[in-house]
């Protein structure tokens, strides 16, 4: 009897080590911001500037480089936006050469910053600069001490493991030469500007071929705010989820977009994602006689 008790004592031990141990599909520390580009209202901003400690606290780093190379140095709007909110750390990082991103003098801002924000443009330029690099080491290295890291476009695309319209011979190429992201959030590729550029249906295709991604498409003005299994829709529009068991049972309700018998469904904002489960978390309903929360 106590041989047996012992022994289901160490398994329960062993399951709940196993269980701690299991990674997270977001930051197991920090947060990201993932932006679908457009103009963003100030409920990101703000949320942005908040997670990286607040305008006194915060050492803001833009890294411009998926811009054209005449913008590629500087990033006057995202700068006076920061000033704006009352930041007042805020430095511009940017090269094309990963040989540069390797060097220590170049990460050292990185190692005192709280947030990081990618500006937008084509993606394939962000992984060419800091893909596997000392700089992207540091990029792992600031979510863990809880820092923030955002973007918006493009700045949005690289964040995932799988990177879509990376192409360098055009952003209509959804599997370009160009795939492999930076990976802050495992095993999910993100597309932007979904419904503004009527670009619903470009997901699906890619999670056939790769069922084992799940596909998330935002649309503008809107972000998912990413903390460890966990993400909730912020802006003003939607952000559609793609899902390799909903595209195969969708044909059995051949219902159209924006259904949950389609291909791919839409979260609006508040509403939360477990990435882990790939479900969406209920709410509890305000009830008539209960103030709102």
């Amino acid at each position: 009897m106590k041989k047996h008790f012992v022994f289901l004592l160490l398994l329960l031990l062993t399951s709940h080590l196993s269980q701690s141990q299991t990674p997270t599909i977001g930051p197991e520390q920090g947060s990201l911001m993932i932006v679908g580009g457009g103009a963003m209202g100030p409920e990101l901003w703000n949320k942005f500037v908040e997670l990286a400690g607040g305008p006194d606290k915060a050492d803001i780093i833009i890294i411009p480089t998926a811009g054209e190379d005449s913008a590629a140095s500087s990033a006057p709007r995202e700068k006076e936006k920061l000033m704006s909110l009352g930041v007042k750390t805020i430095t511009i990082l940017h090269t094309r050469d990963p040989k540069v991103a390797n060097q220590e003098s170049f990460v050292a801002p990185i190692r005192k910053a709280t947030g990081i924000w990618f500006v937008g443009g084509r993606h394939w330029r962000l992984a060419d600069s800091y893909l596997n690099t000392l700089a992207h080491k540091e990029f792992n290295a600031l979510l863990s001490r809880g820092g923030i890291i955002g973007g918006t476009s493009a700045g949005a695309t690289i964040q995932g493991s799988f990177m879509v319209r990376g192409d360098t011979k055009g952003n209509s190429i959804m599997v370009g030469d160009h795939t492999q992201g930076l990976d802050f959030i495992h095993n999910v590729t993100i597309d932007q500007h979904v419904m503004r550029r009527n670009r619903q249906f470009d997901l699906i295709d890619v999670i056939k071929a790769r069922p084992e991604l799940l596909g998330i498409g935002i649309d503008e003005g809107t972000a998912i705010l990413v903390q460890k299994n966990t993400f909730e829709v912020m802006g003003a529009s939607y952000v559609g989820i793609y899902e390799a068991n909903q595209i195969a049972s969708s044909s059995k309700y051949p219902s159209g977009m924006n259904s949950t018998g389609g291909p791919f469904y839409y979260l609006s904002k508040g509403q939360k994602f477990d990435l882990k489960t790939r479900k969406v978390i209920p709410t509890q309903p305000t009830r008539t006689n209960e103030p709102a929360k």
